[in-house]
């Protein structure tokens, strides 16, 4: 069976369905998203929504910016445990937070995060000796971290409160719940798959070896904690009334999060804020949109602007340092070397 799996994956790769598959549903989830938006925010008063982001409380702000920093905190820790699962472990831990800091926070600004954070990532690890496959398999067992989160929020989420999901796929809750029970129980096949005997995913120089269980299940915890405080920031910021509690805001978070993801579009731009609208409809509209608006300020604006201003700096660093380079080889036949070489020779990791 997973020989004929195989085959089907190596088929639709080779004829591009899966490329073309995936555009199209982009483009579906862009469309429905940009329409439901539409409809939701018309009749929406702006001075409505200025005045109801004025009026947020500066300890309310204070505290989601705290969750914020708290979730790109345990974000670093993505690439600190896949850096170390590839066997690179003389990467210091600054370069691995520096590294997740900026492709993602670059990463759900420009869209594509699978590309401009690769590319970033890159620009960082080069610098210490990792090379492109290297590169390649931190991502790789990064967004295996997401999803494995992903997944045990949403499943133990929905079966707690399937309600809260069927606010935005509309199906009813004993479906949501059954889906959530099959969400769980995949996860817990998967621990109990790479848990019996080492597993390994690719071929030839691109093969990983995947995670085994105790580790897996490390994985899940840093995806979990990293949303919970992702959500945790976002209920800090939606209005007070009704309460609809954390599991349900935190469900709904995390499902429009997964939608602007599928889209591609820069920080799920329109697809994220029409699910929140639609998933969160008991709330008045105006004061929703103006919290939404102070967590896209808070989680992607700020961070955004730190990541630029610190990749600006470390760029004039390292320049700053091949310019001296010449100067500190002796003998009249020393070279410019290439930045990793002299990361290496220096003994410096690339900060």
């Amino acid at each position: 069976m997973l020989e004929a799996i195989r085959r089907a994956m190596a088929f639709l790769r080779q004829k591009q369905i899966l490329h073309k598959l995936g555009v199209v549903i982009s483009i579906a989830v862009i469309g429905i998203a940009c329409y439901v938006l539409y409809h939701m925010l018309r009749g929406i008063d702006t001075n409505e929504v200025i005045e109801a982001i004025k009026s947020t409380e500066p300890r309310q702000i204070a505290l989601a910016a705290l969750f914020v920093a708290a979730g790109y905190f345990t974000l670093t820790f993505y690439d600190l445990f896949a850096v170390r699962a590839i066997g690179h472990a003389h990467v210091p831990y600054r370069i691995n937070a520096l590294a997740a800091f900026t492709s993602y926070s670059i990463g759900h600004n420009v869209g594509a995060s699978v590309f401009t954070g690769g590319a970033v990532r890159y620009r960082i690890y080069s610098a210490s000796g990792l090379n492109a496959i290297d590169v390649a398999k931190i991502c790789f067992l990064a967004g295996l971290t997401f999803w494995l989160g992903n997944a045990a929020v949403l499943g133990l989420g929905i079966a707690y409160h399937p309600e809260a999901a069927a606010n935005i796929d509309q199906l009813p809750p004993w479906l949501n719940r059954t889906l959530a029970f099959a969400i769980i129980t995949a996860l817990v096949a998967y621990v109990v798959w790479v848990w019996t005997q080492p597993r390994a995913v690719g071929r030839g120089p691109w093969t990983v070896t995947l995670p085994g269980g105790p580790l897996t299940l490390l994985q899940i915890a840093i995806g979990i904690i990293d949303l919970g405080f992702c959500a945790l920031a976002m209920y800090v910021l939606v209005p007070d009334e009704p309460n609809l509690g954390f599991v349900v805001v935190a469900v709904i978070f995390v499902s429009a999060t997964l939608l602007g993801f599928a889209s591609h579009s820069p920080g799920g731009l329109g697809v994220f804020d029409a699910a929140m609208l639609v998933g969160l409809w008991q709330m008045d509209r105006e004061d929703l949109l103006g919290g939404m608006l102070l967590f896209r300020l808070l989680y992607y604006i700020v961070p955004f602007v730190i990541s630029v201003i610190l990749l600006t700096f470390r760029e004039v660093i390292v320049g700053a340092r091949l310019k001296q380079l010449p100067q500190a080889d002796s003998g009249p036949r020393a070279e410019p070397h290439h930045e990793a070489v002299y990361v290496r020779k220096r003994g410096d990791s690339g900060a």
